[in-house]
């Protein structure tokens, strides 16, 4: 029996449907969802910290170098804290048991953690698609996953949609249309 499934987010396509379905299959088996995003330095659009030739002779440099990625950080944090409320209210707005939890770590490793730690009986993920060397290099979370999670796990693969989805947008991507909107 399923009764808690956790769904590893970020702000990509593939976690919106790894999201959708891990919804989808929490609603038709009455099951808790857990949302969870872990900060990485790895992530794609994580802010990273400049290094400037130089810099560390100039102790005013190394000051705002840092006071910019400080700053980068916490908007980056807060965004994913606003992506991870609006999906927590929009699972319970359907009607699912929801709550999230926002962590740092390296992501394959804390998603296997914490689905040991809340006995998690399945982890919907989604794949990036990289593959073959692409894979080995970079890494794959998903990949991870597979081979360490504690329980059954269901990777959410990209394939080309042939309808819209309807799904609402969140906050950012709301605003990310607003200023991109022809006037």
């Amino acid at each position: 029996m399923v009764s808690k499934i956790l769904v590893a987010m970020d702000r990509s396509d593939l976690s919106s449907a790894a999201f959708n379905q891990a919804m989808s299959l929490a609603k038709a088996v009455d099951a808790r969802l857990i949302l969870l995003h872990v900060l990485s330095h790895a992530e794609e659009d994580s802010p990273q910290l400049v290094n400037v030739y130089g810099a560390g002779y100039y102790s005013e440099v190394n000051e705002i170098l840092w006071q910019t990625y400080e700053q980068e950080w916490n908007a980056f944090v807060q965004e994913y804290e606003e992506l991870l409320k609006w999906r927590t209210n929009e699972a319970k707005m359907a009607g699912v048991k929801a709550e999230f939890i926002h962590t740092s770590g390296s992501p394959g490793r804390t998603i296997c953690e914490v689905a040991r730690d809340k006995d998690i009986d399945l982890i919907v993920i989604g794949s990036h698609g990289r593959a073959g060397l692409r894979e080995l290099f970079l890494g794959s979370v998903s990949n991870y996953v597979m081979h360490h999670a504690p329980c059954s796990v269901l990777v959410s693969h990209p394939r080309e949609q042939t309808e819209p989805q309807h799904t609402a947008l969140s906050p950012r991507e709301e605003q990310d249309q607003a200023t991109s909107a022809p006037a």
